[in-house]
């Protein structure tokens, strides 16, 4: 028995000693140096997932970005330090609070990823309230796991395993509340104490918040710190001198003015018509791709719209999106709000339209008008059924009020996107079974060309087909470069519908058409990149000017309307036809005289060149500055003005 038992304490004590040498840990101390290196190892993976292989160019990364900034790097690795130990504290273990601060700072980083090869900006803090919205979008969209991000993943995979050598702290419910709530103190601190604060950012750490190029800011800053401290845009603040006596000096100081193209019906026509039907269609990511260096198709992409060309007002329509928010392109055609003036990304119709709200549409119910808005998706998304109401439109037609609409492109729609001739045929039967003696504002939005773009979405001999494209655009883009073709033949043809319609009514009516963004085709830019048609950059000018057309059943007079803002679409139609509009128009049409348009730091002079990124003239600031008061006053104050509203 003796024997026996002292081989079970052997054998237990052999056991031990295997364990012992299975699991040697660090000392308790080297949680103090594993903390803020994991945090700096964190940031750095995290930064490789957003910018990918541009992280191992010493100059433009380590140098440019990290060097020259590194005040804002010191603080974003700080909060970083701080979210481990809190999540240390809070479970006692290594490996969990390495794993926890790794999916804290990567999973932003991967979604920055992503919406700057979609959108052409990154992660922002009022993507929160549009959650639902993108969330829906992204399960539409092929997306990609890149080598960066595996890369990412096997280095933080490897401090995850070095974080187990590390002893699981053991104490009382009193150290372990103060080990969780210190950290956890200190993080909400930083953000309220410096984040948050202008002084502390622009004055101590000389983070200058760059707007218009949030993807340079993210990339310059680190992701940590541009996010925290994009939130300082969020509340919108006056501009300086904002008062009742202010709003009408500036509203006095505009007034009528003579018709800004010598060849509109305002200038040569005989004026009789002062209330036309007016129809506003935004196409779904409509540009003409035929006009891409070196790629041509099998058949003609817009015949229509090069046939009413000769009897018609075109230009271009500068878009301030790329990618996706059409909601902020309508809500500036509509408005005549430049999003300029906003913080970058944000969406007016979810953040700030929650009252009524001026707008085109109520100031033509002022006048006798019916407004209608109709859009082939659901009426929750971007809020548009409570925006569209705030705006002054009696209805909404959206598509859950469709019956049995016809539905293209199911690959990654389920049962597919109400088609271009199906909006065209909305339209008809609307302005059919309006009242004959009211004239009718309607503004509608296509959704047929939507992202993504797969071939597989018509049948083949449905398709448009690429028969020749340069050298380095793949065959992935042209396969989706077919789909999105397309599409545009089918806008075209809807343009071709309603013109050929509208030309047999007796009612005089006018037909705004316009483009609200341009898309990734394919891999990325790589068609707008390997063409030359454009570049990488999602805010090079090349790729925001959209078609804009004009076109009416009484005035066949072709004008060349360069290219204008799609904050000016309003402005520029009624300019063309000589109708009413309120006050803060008239401004935008003085406006057109010293600049075409100012948005995301470009400006498009009268004569259609442009500057990026370059200081305005004197003149040019002033009428920016009265630009932002007016739509202040109307978007966010007292509405000194008194233009008219739904409330009305």
């Amino acid at each position: 028995m003796e024997t026996i038992a002292k081989s079970k304490v052997g054998t237990r004590s052999s056991a031990h000693e295997r364990v012992s040498v299975r699991r040697p840990m660090l000392p308790s101390w080297c949680h103090w140096l594993f903390g803020p290196l994991a945090a700096a190892i964190i940031t750095l993976c995290a930064t490789w997932i957003q910018i990918e292989d541009q992280i191992f160019q010493y100059q433009f990364f380590w140098v440019e970005s990290l060097w020259w900034h590194r005040a804002a790097w010191f603080v974003g690795w700080v909060f970083l330090t701080l979210v481990y130990f809190f999540f240390l504290g809070l479970t006692n273990r290594a490996p969990v609070a390495t794993v926890c601060t790794s999916i804290f700072l990567c999973v932003p980083a991967v979604i920055c990823y992503y919406k700057l090869q979609l959108r052409g900006e990154p992660f922002l803090p009022w993507d929160f309230a549009q959650a639902s919205e993108a969330f829906d979008v992204a399960g539409k969209v092929n997306l990609w796991v890149t080598k960066s991000m595996c890369g990412a993943a096997v280095v933080l995979l490897l401090l995850t395993l070095i974080s187990c050598f590390l002893p699981r702290l053991r104490f009382g419910w009193v150290r372990w509340i103060v080990r969780s709530v210190v950290p956890l103190a200190g993080a909400i601190a930083m953000v309220f104490g410096v984040f948050l604060q202008q002084h502390a950012t622009q004055d101590i750490l000389y983070i200058s918040p760059d707007a218009w190029m949030q993807d340079r800011y993210y990339r310059n800053y680190s992701l940590v710190t541009a996010f925290f401290t994009n939130m300082q845009v969020m509340q919108v603040d006056a501009p300086e001198g904002y008062n009742a006596e202010h709003v009408q000096q500036v509203v006095n100081g505009t007034g009528d003015s003579e018709p800004y193209f010598a060849a509109s019906y305002a200038a040569k026509g005989d004026g009789t018509v002062k209330k036309p039907t007016v129809i506003y269609i935004q196409a779904e990511a409509f540009w003409d791709p035929s006009e891409v260096p070196g790629v041509t198709y099998d058949q003609e992409l817009t015949p229509n719209i090069q046939r009413t060309k000769s009897e018609m007002a075109y230009g271009k329509c500068y878009s301030p999106r790329f990618g996706g928010g059409t909601c902020d392109v309508e809500c500036e055609a509509l408005t005549g709000f430049s999003m300029e003036y906003l913080p970058s990304s944000c969406k007016p119709y979810v953040e700030y339209i929650h009252s009524p709200t001026a707008s085109i549409a109520s100031f033509r119910k002022t006048e006798g008008y019916d407004t209608l808005a109709i859009h082939g998706y659901y009426g929750k998304y971007w809020n548009r059924e409570e925006a569209y109401a705030d705006l002054g439109f009696d209805d909404f037609i959206s598509l859950e009020d469709m019956t049995d609409p016809e539905r293209k492109r199911p690959c990654d729609w389920e049962g597919g996107l109400v088609t271009e001739a199906e909006t065209g045929r909305q339209i008809i039967s609307a302005f059919e079974n309006k009242d004959a003696d009211t004239p009718l504002f309607l503004h509608a939005v296509t959704i047929q060309n939507h992202l993504a773009y797969t071939p597989e979405n018509y049948p083949d001999n449905e398709r448009v087909h690429v028969t020749s494209a340069p050298e380095g655009v793949t065959d992935y883009t042209i396969g989706c470069l077919e789909d999105f073709a397309t599409g545009v033949r089918d806008t075209d043809a809807m343009w071709g519908m309603l013109t050929d319609y509208f030309d047999t009514v007796d009612e005089p009516v006018i037909l705004v058409m316009w483009g609200d963004h341009y898309n990734p085709i394919g891999n990325g830019m790589n068609i707008y990149s390997a063409t030359g048609y454009g570049s990488e950059d999602a805010n090079d000018p090349r790729v925001h000017q959209t078609p804009l057309l004009i076109w009416s059943n009484y005035w066949k007079e072709p004008v060349d309307l360069g290219t204008v803002a799609a904050y000016q679409i309003t402005t520029v139609t009624d300019d063309l036809y000589g109708l009413d509009q309120p006050a803060y128009f008239d401004l935008l049409r003085e406006e057109l005289d010293l600049y075409r348009a100012r948005t995301l730091g470009t400006t498009v002079e009268p004569d259609g060149t442009y500057t990026r990124d370059a200081e305005m003239t004197p003149e040019q600031q002033e009428m920016y500055e009265k630009q932002w008061l007016l739509q202040y006053d109307l978007l966010f104050g007292k509405n000194y003005q008194d233009a008219p509203t739904v409330a009305d």
